[in-house]
């Protein structure tokens, strides 16, 4: 008599378990459910089984093959698509052989006397017996009644509460007669439970029900597959385990080490050549599979952990599910519930929370707290800001669930009743999103002052203007169409300061939200004249002086963003010639990549050149950043824009400070004190940028990106207030943009970024400051260190990636070259 094992299922409630294999491949206790089955089939004399596959069918057959090593005769019967129950084991009639066969499921757990059932199958004359069993909750299964001699006489494919007549379930578990087998079309879909048996009851056929006294488990859930491993560990399972019981309860399989000096409370196993350091202590229904190591002090109880998992010490891990070959940095900890896909990092001090799943191939990184599930994303962040806001990838990493969850914890931050300024960029995406914000906001008892699509910029000064308590702002991340950042700003209009960030954050990990109640409900309101009123204050405190009688022509290019709302009535205003380009809000492209701005800057300088303009501008889509482009159509870069803007302001002022970030060359040193301007060096965040700016004696700023800090209008990177700036001081000056870049001195400032693990980023700077030795040290930022003739490099580690960044600077690119060589070797070595 043969067995037909149905191993074709996916698995989907088990995922991230079954994300990379199928659910019947699954271990249990260090063996797959399905080797339990076979075991099970191969001690009641089913010595040849036809195995059922679909699904990721190839690993089943390379892990099975012929049975030879389980001492059977396997063969595979593959479905191109998924058949049924029913439709499955006809699939396989031919390796049948019109005999009598006996239908088990692959990934169930179960101890079934089936040589009782099938004596009970003969002694009835049965077409079909089920197997049946009692359990408590029959809400997932078929339930089924039998009479007093086992026939069938009603059943139902999982009920509600309401149609519950029976706590005996269907198992799965079938002996059948051939002829069955002419009740099920081939290559259809079809289930024995909702096709076959409700027809072959109703013609009156012999179908019994076999209720056995039994262990069954369907191991359907994360739930169900944890109980099955403590079933199996605490005897209720008659199955055998492999290895040897140490001490009562606490198995060992073959090649392990366990230390004298480890605490073991069992029941728990631990796998073939798995390695148990002293000074661990293992649990309660702790599972080790093969070759995992397990480092001094870790804490393991109710865990389940797969092949080849290296456990660090002082990792704490309760009644979670480890994926094979992953890695468990020292100090992290999972917690209840939580289920790490096969090949993960966990890196240390990592926090996964309860009932979190993450998904194969993914690193959460050190520090970081993950309370929700990471599926799509490629890690698990440490900090939720970043350089840009929070950020991430459209729908996959930044979804408007998570849009929600970060208004309520911002809103959470604020006091009731008070208002939060919103806007976004032309995408769609950004749109979706902010509706989300709003809705949260608004729920949480905080007013709303829309502003719809707007500059950044406007949406800074509205911030600032308005009695607000901060803002928020969406857009597509610059240079990356699938990406978008949410900007959260303080009541100035700036970005958050990391204190409040930090604040935020540790709200959102909470996950204690604040909500409204129903008369709390705050108002959505969208302020009139918004941009009437920015271009008013703007002219009004920015001098353009003199523009008009320059009689400038200017070529604008505005990336298709939102720049193109506000600037024609500035222009029309200020009376300057313009020749605009990319004027049209394009929703479906509301950003570009490298490539087309380098092509958009390169087509802006042939404009420029040709229609003999004074300069060009290109603004971001957002209007916080600038390029420029001189009277020859050449590009300014980034670094010389900025010397160029220091050496108009510095020249016309004579006097004050400018506040720079570190990173910015020492040749503006030299142009300030031409001037008789002050330096103040800020740290390179945005945040304590603009609070330099924001001094009384300060007249100037900028980041060396493209964005400029006008003081006399506003506090925060302006592009648009840059632009009409650099518009009055070139008519005054009277000077072409290539005059006045090549009286300013060339610099030779090199930057490097070198690949650092999170673990080392601490030991680096301190190895840099040992290197140092007794030269002078600025740690404004990072650590900078200035050699005696000069020359200087600064080491700077990134916030939210692993790498160290290097910028070096010398009276020649040799020099420069030099030096940067030199440190980039001591931050290798100490991050090796």
């Amino acid at each position: 008599m043969k067995a037909v094992v149905m191993a074709g299922g996916e698995g989907t409630r088990l995922r991230p378990m079954t994300a990379n294999q199928p659910k019947p491949l699954l271990p249990l206790v260090n063996r797959p459910i399905m080797e339990h089955v076979l075991r099970l089939l191969k001690r009641h004399g089913f010595d040849e089984t036809v195995v059922t596959v679909q699904f990721l069918a190839a690993l089943i057959r390379n892990y099975f093959g012929d049975g030879e090593e389980l001492g059977m005769s396997l063969s595979y019967a593959t479905e191109e698509i998924p058949l049924g129950t029913a439709g499955s084991v006809k699939n396989a009639q031919e390796a049948l052989r019109d005999d009598r066969f006996l239908v088990i499921s692959g990934d169930a757990l179960t101890d079934i006397d089936l040589t009782d059932m099938v004596r009970f199958h003969k002694r009835n004359g049965a077409l079909v017996t089920i197997g049946l069993k009692r359990v408590p909750n029959p809400l997932e299964f078929g339930i089924i009644i039998v009479d007093e001699e086992g026939r069938v006489q009603r059943f139902l494919e999982k009920p509600t509460w309401g149609q519950v007549f029976s706590d005996t379930v269907n198992t799965g578990i079938y002996v059948m007669e051939p002829e069955v087998l002419d009740h099920v079309a081939a290559g259809e879909v079809v289930d024995w439970s909702g096709d076959v048996f409700p027809k072959l009851l109703a013609e009156g056929a012999p179908l019994f029900g076999y209720v056995a006294d039994c262990y069954w488990e369907d191991v359907g859930t994360h739930e169900s597959y944890l109980k099955a491993q403590a079933d199996m560990l605490s005897g209720q399972v008659g199955i055998e385990l492999g290895g040897f019981e140490m001490s009562p309860g606490v198995w060992v399989a073959e090649g392990a080490e366990v230390d004298a000096e480890a605490v073991l409370k069992g029941p728990l196993y631990i796998g073939d050549y798995a390695k148990v350091e002293a000074g661990v202590e293992l649990r309660e229904y702790t599972v080790l599979g093969s070759n995992v190591v397990v480092k001094e002090g870790a804490f393991l109880h109710r865990a389940v952990v797969h092949d080849n998992v290296f456990v660090a010490p002082s990792t704490n891990l309760r009644g979670c599910v480890i994926g094979k070959n992953t890695d468990i940095m020292a100090g992290a900890r999972v917690e209840e519930g939580a289920i790490v896909g096969d090949e993960c990092v966990i890196e240390a001090e990592a926090y996964v929370s309860s009932g979190v799943k993450v998904y194969p191939f993914k690193t959460i990184e050190a520090g970081a707290v993950v309370n929700t599930s990471v599926i799509w994303e490629s890690r698990g962040q440490r900090n939720l800001f970043g350089p840009r806001g929070v950020s991430g990838l459209v729908n996959v990493e930044i979804t408007p669930e998570l849009a929600v969850r970060l208004a309520s914890a911002y809103a959470t931050t604020l006091t009731k009743g008070t208002t939060v300024v919103t806007g976004r960029d032309v995408s769609r995406a950004a749109r979706t999103l902010k509706r989300a914000v709003i809705s949260a906001l608004t729920a949480s008892a905080i007013n709303v002052l829309d502003l719809e699509a707007t500059p950044l910029t406007v949406a800074r000064f509205e911030t600032g203007r308005a009695d607000s308590a901060g803002g928020i702002y969406i857009r597509t991340t610059l240079g990356d169409p699938q990406g978008v950042d949410i900007i959260f700003l303080a009541p100035n209009g700036a970005d958050l300061s990391q204190a409040a960030q930090r604040k935020l954050e540790r709200v959102f990990g909470r996950q204690e939200y604040r909500r409204a109640f129903p008369g709390e409900i705050a108002e959505l309101n969208y302020p009139p004249r918004i941009v009437e009123t920015y271009t008013r204050d703007l002219l009004r405190c920015v001098d353009t002086g003199g523009v008009r009688e320059a009689g400038l022509k200017i070529v604008l290019d505005n990336a298709g963003g939102t720049t193109s709302l506000v600037l024609p009535n500035l222009l029309g205003m200020m009376g300057v010639e313009v020749l605009t380009r990319n004027s049209g809000l394009d929703e479906a492209n509301p950003t570009e990549t490298l490539a087309e701005r380098m092509r958009d800057l390169e087509r802006l300088g042939e404009l420029v050149s040709s229609s003999r303009a004074a300069f060009g501008v290109r603004f971001d889509p957002v209007g916080e950043r600038i390029s420029l482009v001189d009277e020859n159509g050449e590009l300014v870069g980034d670094d010389r824009a900025l010397l160029v803007m220091l050496d108009l302001v510095a020249a016309e002022r004579r006097g004050g400070r400018v506040a720079l970030p570190v990173t910015t060359t020492r040749v503006a040193e030299q142009v300030c004190r031409f001037h008789g301007v002050l330096v103040e060096w800020t740290s390179t965040s945005q945040d304590v940028l603009t609070k330099a700016a924001a001094r009384p004696d300060v007249i100037f700023a900028g980041d060396g990106r493209g964005g400029f800090v006008m003081p006399e209008f506003s506090g925060t990177v302006d592009g648009i207030a840059a632009f009409v700036r650099l518009v009055g001081l070139v008519a005054r000056t009277r000077l072409t943009l290539s005059q006045i870049d090549r009286r300013i001195p060339e610099a030779h400032l090199l930057r490097r970024s070198v690949p650092t693990p999170w673990a080392a980023k601490g030991s680096v700077m301190r190895h840099v400051v040992e290197a140092a030795g007794g030269r002078r040290i600025d740690t404004t930022d990072g650590v900078r260190v200035v050699e005696d003739d000069g020359r200087w490099v600064l080491v700077l580690p990134d916030p939210a990636e692993a790498v160290t960044h290097l910028w070096a600077e010398g009276p020649d690119a040799d020099a420069a070259q030099e030096l940067l060589e030199e440190w980039a070797a001591v931050v290798e070595r100490a991050g090796s």
